[in-house]
């Protein structure tokens, strides 16, 4: 894109930005939401059903109502009394699943409390909501388009994609000011990377907490990769949103304008030698700290499959760079500016709750659930390992947690619950299911359900063989690990490797026929869709 092209672009983006920001006010909020079935899990082994409940009663315990906000949240926990952009929504949309209503509202805190030229508070704590950073990560568009697809919820939907359009102007307006179309960062906390080297010497807010303020101060402001990254996941979502709202002009400006920040990003952000994304700063250098920026940056699927291969190769899964027995060190294990000894907070090497309740979002889009499977079990050793406390970080090389924190934090607990269902558990997605054929570690018996549109899901796991059961009625027996997709109905469509190594699976059906198949890591082959 020349600069003429560039410039005409981005003043069409910023009239597009100014129509949003004029958007009437949200209406009032209902005051109920429907109950849903909640998933139950049981088991033989004591522990993992000790651990298991407590991280529900540490989330119970952590629900609580915020200030100007009537409905109760799902606050961070430990020392964090509040809710945070950059986690407050995906920990909403994964708890959602048991609390469908603390789900909406961990959205709705932030679009309630908006203010009139479209900035959503960076935190909302027990007496204060901030305003002195952006402090984003995972779009609130995208999980807010998700929950409203999850919960059939078209009026959440509709308000969601106005808050976030008004947003994403508001973004435009104050975080673009070198005019590329890159969003841009100003403090430490725009990211949340508290305590990170990739900021070093840069201050923790921006001045008179506004985030509206650069800091006058040399190399300001960044343009960087993960709040670009952002951005775009956000306009991807607001597409889909626009589209399905009927408003489809303005899906077509969004995907024209997510097309046009994801080539810019690519262009300015990515080194293709190191096969790793950086801030520029603003004498147009690299600041050179391989940190978590990069996944987040795979998180919103900014690169196609081909440069995600090598970027996998020569970073994620390098055992020296991010592939640490404990997934994924904030900073790369080999880069001189990880710190150690690791202190409280540090998004300087530890290994942090909040990476790898995102790390789904990105290894299933690629194509690596059997790597993510091994993310997973490593977690929940860990966590299983240091009881009932949930705390927020861990030595990537150790597995031990940080404990200087009183425990009881949110993202942890989510990624024990989210993760045990991952590994074991039957999922609904869109219109299919995911029945996860692996028994827990140490358990002779397990067994998961939840509820669907055609009847309970119930899968069993012996240490022999995992049975599916939907509406009463058996539809598959399977010996060995894989994961195994069917249509809602049940009908058989995929397995997908989720073992480390090629495992010999087979597939009984009621019928009598049986099926055995070699399904290899990180693969996905067809299987009979009737027994």
């Amino acid at each position: 894109m020349n600069q003429v092209t560039r410039r005409s672009f981005l003043a069409r983006g910023a009239a597009f930005a100014a129509a949003t920001l004029a958007l009437p006010k949200l209406p009032a909020w209902p005051k109920s939401l429907l109950a849903t079935p909640v998933p139950e899990f049981d088991t033989d082994d004591a522990t993992l059903k000790t651990v298991y409940r407590a991280a529900l009663a540490c989330l119970e315990q952590n629900t609580a109502t915020l200030a100007g906000f009537p409905d109760p949240v799902l606050i961070e926990g430990s020392v964090y009394r509040g809710v945070w952009l950059e986690c407050a929504p995906q920990e909403g949309l994964v708890y959602s699943l048991f609390n469908p209503a603390v789900g909406i509202a961990n959205h709705r805190v932030f679009f309630d409390l908006q203010r009139e030229d479209g900035y959503l508070p960076c935190c909302v704590k027990m007496d204060f909501r901030g305003a002195s950073q952006i402090q984003m990560v995972v779009p609130i568009a995208a999980t807010a388009y998700e929950l409203s697809e999850r919960l059939g919820d078209e009026r959440f939907l509709d308000i969601a994609y106005r808050s976030s359009a008004r947003w994403d102007g508001w973004l435009m307006r104050y975080r673009n000011t070198r005019a590329t179309g890159l969003c841009e960062g100003f403090c430490e906390f725009d990211t949340g990377h508290d305590n990170s080297p990739r900021w070093r010497g840069v201050p923790k807010q921006c001045p008179n907490k506004d985030a509206r303020i650069v800091p006058p101060l040399p190399g300001l402001p960044r343009l960087c990769p993960d709040l670009s990254a952002t951005v775009y996941g956000g306009r991807v979502a607001l597409a889909k949103m626009a589209r399905a709202l009927g408003h489809s002009s303005e899906a077509g400006r969004w995907e024209e304008s997510a097309v046009a920040l994801r080539k810019t990003i690519l262009e300015r952000l990515y080194d293709p030698k190191d096969a790793c994304f950086y801030d520029l700063d603003s004498a147009n250098k690299f600041v050179r700290v391989r940190g978590d920026l990069l996944t987040r940056v795979l998180g919103e699927h900014v690169v196609d499959q081909t440069t995600f291969d090598e970027i996998y190769r020569k970073q994620i899964h390098n055992s020296e760079a991010f592939w640490a027995p404990y997934p994924f060190p904030s900073i790369a294990l080999d880069d001189p500016a990880f710190v150690r000894p690791i202190p409280r907070n540090s998004w300087g090497g530890a290994s942090q709750a909040l990476t790898v309740l995102r790390a789904p979002r990105w290894m299933e889009h690629y194509g690596k659930p059997a790597d993510l499977a091994y993310v997973m079990q490593q977690w929940v050793r860990a966590m299983i390992g240091a009881g009932c406390s949930f705390h927020q970080q861990l030595d990537p090389l150790t597995g031990r947690f940080s404990t200087e924190d009183p425990g009881g934090y949110s993202p942890a607990a989510l990624v024990l619950l989210d993760y045990v269902w991952r590994l074991h558990g039957v999922r609904g997605s869109g219109d299919f299911l995911e029945w996860n054929c692996r028994c827990p570690e140490n358990c002779g018996t397990a067994t998961f359900s939840i509820q669907t549109s055609h009847g309970s899901a119930l899968l069993q796991h012996t240490k022999m063989e995992s049975l599916l059961t939907l509406a009463d009625k058996t539809i598959l027996k399977v010996e060995g690990t894989a994961r195994v997709l069917t249509d809602a109905r049940g009908r058989v469509t995929r397995i997908v490797g989720t073992h480390d190594k090629t495992a010999d699976v087979r597939l009984s059906w009621p019928s009598g026929k049986s099926e055995l198949l070699q399904v290899a890591p990180n693969s996905a082959r067809p299987a009979a869709p009737l027994g």
